[in-house]
């Protein structure tokens, strides 16, 4: 059963269209809808939506950070070298400057945060299987 279908047609901000931009940096299917963006400041906003199992690669920001706020659903955060976080709605994650990390969905369930993103973004290396579903495993 998946968890948290509500999600998929926005808690607060609409969950946009197909995030066919970014899609090559994605396991399985995200939502995007942006709400700032804005040239004369160096900050995106974006509501960000993810498919039960859907996560990002990999990737670091570059002078700059990025803030998670959980808006729905559950999912998943890490940093390179720490244990993963999971994620519920009202959750907030500061990601600072040149710190590797991923985000995404749980296996079982839709998932939703604004991402308040600054600098520039160095996509990596997807976030493999064998690791995903360990973090399920082991799940609280």
């Amino acid at each position: 059963m998946t968890k948290y279908e509500e999600v998929k047609n926005g808690i607060i901000f609409p969950s946009g269209e197909k995030n066919e931009a970014y899609a090559q940096y994605f396991i399985g299917q995200s939502y995007l809808k942006t709400l700032i963006a804005d040239p004369e400041i160096n900050v995106g906003v974006g509501n960000v939506t993810f498919e039960p199992g859907c996560r990002n690669n990999w990737h670091i920001h570059h002078d700059g950070y990025q803030l998670l706020l959980v808006t729905g659903g559950e999912g998943w955060y890490q940093e390179e070298g720490k244990k993963a976080q999971f994620l519920q709605a009202g959750d907030v994650i500061v990601t600072h400057d040149g710190v590797k990390h991923w985000h995404g969905a749980a296996k079982d369930s839709w998932f939703e945060h604004l991402a308040i993103t600054a600098g520039t973004p160095e996509w990596l290396e997807p976030v493999s299987d064998e690791v995903y579903d360990k973090l399920e495993k082991g799940a609280d």
